[in-house]
């Protein structure tokens, strides 16, 4: 929605047409009823014949109504009675709040089912043409189906304004656009699609001319020479362009273009050749602008010196590029400024300087989604016209400035994500206007009172999690606030449910996790949420029994109960849940009322976890009825048996977690259909035989494989290594035998030049859920989550495996952690291993072993563990700055001198066999030295002291001795 404030082209439009307007006021207060041409009035009705009218907006439009001038959207000349303009557009509803007004490059509020049922659809009839005085017509905001702009209406010469954007046209536009020489006003904004006929450069009298394509595909052209006749333009807007040739990118201005009349210039989202762009210079000698949007083009180095020039700028966006500098000095001389975007350039750093007080015009300002720090100025309480404010995903730091408590007028509030801390409600208590307030995870602390929410009366969205508030208020209070969305999580709200929460009877969104809640939740709870699509109380300490609660709440869509202390039957879902997460509570029995109660309608369910409960029996043979399942998490509970054929059907899983049951059987033959898998975690069960070759063959999406803790044996199969997405391979604890397959170098993913490649679209499934792995490293178990798509690992521990460790192994120079243990692996460790520069744990002990440790392995900087115990390696510990500072036990076990060890390599070296007359060195001969050196500290200890126990005299001497020793060095000290 646009600001009508920084389009002043319109006026001009207006100001031409206002004469005519006048005319019009004063006819009618002059004349008698106007009757509208019959020829005129048949074209209209031929016209409303071919469109599709679903809410009967048109019912005026009939032949008991002759008089066409008083049909809905005509406006007839008041002296000719000819139809002037057609007014049939189709507005978007207005938002809930008001917050669009000052943010014109916000969303556009969603559509809703009124606005979709009132829209025109069908055809554009030819009957237009036959409009001989149409100037204006207006079909903008409807839906006609994907068809090309009619080429007829270039037919319409008379037209001054056409509009037609986002009416649900496609396909080019026609060029006898260009015929229509008196338009002022052209906007065919996401309307069209192909190259922009040069023809439109015939439309020399344009003010106002929109191609924006934002909902279809972009424009093409492959230069913008047509540009150069529309001298008389005051609006421009190319944005999403897709240029073939770099023509906006020119540095100089070209001398064919003059554009010295534009007020604004949208050039958002162009879409170049080489995909990063300069501002172009000539754009600074458009001394005239008032609006400049550069949004979203990727433009590198400093925000440019030359937009300074621009001194009558209103609007600048500069948002979604990659500027890495800090924010110019001149940047605060722009006085006219209303609107500032900055946000999201990712590398605009330094600190945000006191001159931004001298903005005092700014009604939104958003600097998100950078890198600035330091501190808030105590100057931004001078812009107190503000009504937006968006300083989120920063690294701003310390208290919010007192001052900060005179924007009064604010009605967006952003500030989450930074390192703020303090207790900024006390600031807050000023802003009566505010509509949205975000300002989650950050350090904020304290206690917030009933008096500093009292003045939040518009509030709707309030987003504080990730702090350390605690709420205190009494048990009769009632906000004033009706809030859409809440978030409190870490809040500490407790212990009892709160009672507050009975006044919010408008939450669409509602997260107090983590809040200290105790008790059960009480009844008239449900019926606050009752159209809630969001509701997470999760890590409290909630109890009771749920029975079919959710099945009553027809709106919600999350449902996140995980980490409480309920308990009962499994609950039954409505229809309409997609995420579903009862995990770590004591729900108990078997999962079958819950899995097999049949529905008039399939379930929607995408995320299912169930995880750390107490649900036994087997898993029930009912998974067809929930198709759309994408992640299944039955971890840690007591099922038994193998996995239900129906399973199979989940043809759209991409995420299987059952590990640490009591499943039996074999390998799961029904999971051959499940080829979107992109993780599988058996791991700590009962199963048993082999892994089958198909794993290899079929899941060849797979990201993770964990079989850890199972009775499988055999080989490894060969065909493990086309999972080319594997990058977690965790196998120990199996009974499997044989060599470790030579082809391992095949599993892509762990090589580092695709390690990070591809890592979020493989490690997060397609309803965004983060996939997470349990990896035992270091002796415990450490779950990853956020940064699993940079983790890799394979365990073939504790198993029977043989043979050597394949030097195609070292060739994995992405892997991470490798653990070989416990084993019947023989021969050296591979010499190449120095190349797996990312490795930073190895665990080789308990093997058979053998030779020198490789000098290689020094290489390896980023190792923080190292186990090589109980082998049969000897020699000298290669010298390294990893390697000396490792724990001696790491080497124990084999026959290896030098740090850690306390064996110095010197005195243990083998002494050749003719030296020793045939006897072997086993490294724990006698040394008769050290020997010799004790029985003489020993003989000469009780030479001394045997005298005194056995002469009284000679104690008595000894002891006197003593004192008159004590006594001279006090003398001494005294002196």
């Amino acid at each position: 929605m646009r600001n009508p404030n920084f389009f002043p082209f319109q006026r001009t439009y207006e100001q031409r047409e206002e004469k005519l307007d006048e005319e019009h006021v004063r006819f009618l207060e002059s004349s008698s009823e106007i009757l509208c041409i019959p020829s005129e009035r048949d074209a209209l009705l031929r016209f409303k014949h071919h469109l599709q009218d679903p809410s009967n907006r048109l019912s005026s439009w009939n032949a008991s109504n002759p008089n066409c001038c008083h049909w809905e959207g005509v406006v007839c000349s008041n002296v000719t009675a000819h139809i002037l303009q057609l007014h049939l557009n189709t507005s978007l509803p207005p938002s809930d709040d008001d917050d669009l007004d000052y943010y014109p490059y916000l969303e556009y509020p969603e559509a809703s089912e009124a606005y979709l049922r009132s829209r025109f659809g069908g055809e554009i009839n030819h009957s237009l043409v036959d409009l001989k005085h149409l100037s204006y017509l207006d079909l903008s905001g409807n839906y006609f189906g994907g068809k090309q702009i009619p080429s007829f209406l270039g037919a319409i010469t008379t037209l001054t304004y056409l509009n037609l954007s986002r009416a649900g046209f496609d396909g080019n536009i026609p060029h006898e656009i260009g015929n229509l020489s008196n338009l002022l006003y052209l906007d065919l904004s996401g309307a069209a699609s192909g190259e922009i006929p040069y023809q439109i450069g015939n439309l020399t009298n344009l003010l106002y001319l929109d191609l924006e394509n934002d909902y279809y595909e972009p424009l093409f052209t492959e230069n913008l020479h047509w540009l150069s006749g529309l001298s008389y333009l005051q609006y421009l807007d190319l944005s999403y362009l897709h240029l073939q040739e770099c023509t906006l990118n020119h540095h100089n201005q070209p001398s064919t273009v003059n554009f010295s009349s534009l007020i604004t210039l949208d050039l958002s989202k162009i879409n170049y050749p080489d995909g990063i762009s300069l501002v172009p210079k000539w754009i600074f000698g458009l001394r005239k602008l008032v609006s400049l949007q550069l949004r979203g083009n990727n433009i590198q180095g400093p925000i440019p010196d030359g937009i300074q020039n621009l001194t009558l700028l209103q609007n600048l966006d500069l948002s979604f590029n990659l500027f890495s500098s800090s924010m110019p000095d001149w940047l605060y001389s722009l006085q006219h400024l209303k609107i500032l975007n900055l946000g999201s350039n990712a590398y605009l750093c330094g600190s945000i300087s006191d001159d931004l007080g001298n903005l005092t015009s700014l009604v939104g300002l958003d600097l998100s989604g950078n890198q600035l720090e330091g501190k808030i100025p105590s100057s931004l309480g001078y812009l107190t016209s503000l009504v937006g404010l968006d300083f989120s995903e920063n690294k701003l730091e310390g208290k919010i400035p007192f001052s900060f408590g005179n924007l009064s007028s604010l009605r967006l509030l952003d500030l989450s994500k930074n390192q703020l801390n303090g207790n900024p409600f006390e600031m807050f208590r000023s802003f009566s206007k505010l509509s949205i307030l975000l300002v989650d995870d950050n350090l904020f602390q304290g206690v917030v009172k009933e008096d500093d929410l009292a003045n939040l009366t518009r509030l709707k969205k309030f987003y504080a999690s990730g702090n350390n508030f605690t709420l205190k208020v009494g048990p009769n209070w009632h906000p004033s606030f009706h809030l859409s969305e809440l978030k409190m999580n870490s809040w500490q709200l407790g212990p009892s449910f709160p009672s507050w929460i009975h006044s919010q009877k408008n939450l669409i969104d509602l997260d107090m996790s983590n809040t200290g809640i105790s008790g059960s939740i009480p009844t008239w709870f449900w019926e606050i949420v009752s159209y809630a699509a969001d509701l997470n109380l999760s890590h409290n300490h909630i109890h009771g029994e749920l029975a079919n609660i959710l099945k009553n709440l027809p709106s919600i869509e999350i449902v996140d109960l995980s980490s409480n202390h309920l308990h009962g039957k499994l609950p039954h879902p409505s229809v309409d849940v997609s995420w579903l997460d009862l995990s770590s509570n004591s729900f108990s029995g078997s999962m079958t009322d819950f899995l097999c109660r049949k529905q008039d309608h399939p379930m929607t369910l995408q995320f299912l976890n169930l995880a750390a409960n107490n649900l036994s029996g087997e898993v029930p043979d009912c998974w067809i009825l929930w198709p759309n399942l994408v992640e299944v998490i039955l971890q840690s509970n007591h099922f038994v048996g193998n996995l239900p054929q129906s399973m199979g059907s989940l043809t759209e899983l991409e995420s299987l977690n059952i590990r640490n049951n009591t499943l039996s059987g074999i390998f799961p033959p029904i999971l051959k259909n499940t080829n979107k898998l992109i993780s599988l975690d058996l791991g700590e069960n009962r199963l048993t035989g082999i892994i089958p070759k198909w794993v290899g063959k079929r899941l060849l999406n797979l990201k993770i494989l964990r079989l850890r803790s199972n009775r499988f044996l055999g080989h490894i199969p060969n065909q493990i290594c086309d999972m080319i997405f594997l990058q977690d391979l965790d196998l120990a604890q199996n009974n499997l035998s044989g060599n470790i397959p030579k082809c391992f170098n095949h599993l892509n993913a762990m090589l580092l030049s695709n390690r990070i490649m591809d890592s979020f679209i493989h490690t997060h499934t397609s309803h965004g859920s983060t996939i997470s792995t349990i990896l035992w490293v270091k002796g415990r178990d450490i779950e990853y989550r956020n940064l699993l798509g940079l983790v890799t690992n394979v365990d073939l521990s504790n198993n029977n495996l043989s043979g050597v460790i394949p030097r195609e192994i070292t060739n994995l120079d992405g892997l991470i952690y490798l653990n070989l243990s416990k084993n019947q692996l023989i021969g050296q460790i591979p010499p190449s291993i120095g190349n797996m520069r990312s490795l930073e744990s190895i665990d080789f002990s308990r093997n058979r072993l053998s030779g020198e440790i490789p000098s290689t392995i020094s290489n390896l900087s980023f190792l923080s563990r190292l186990d090589l115990s109980y082998n049969h390696l000897r020699g000298e510990i290669p010298t390294g700055t990893q390697l000396q500072s490792f724990e001696a036990s790491n080497f124990v076990g084999n026959n290896l001198c030098g740090p850690p060890l306390f064996v110095n390599c010197s005195s243990n070296r083998q002494i050749p066999d003719d030296d020793h007359k045939g006897k072997k060195s086993d490294g724990h001969e006698i040394n008769w030295f050290f020997v010799s050196m004790a029985l003489g500290f020993i003989g000469g200890f009780w030479v001394v002291v045997a005298p005194l126990f056995i002469y009284r005299s000679w104690r008595y001497a000894y002891f006197n001795f003593l004192d008159d020793m004590w006594y001279r060095m006090q003398s001494f000290f005294r002196l």
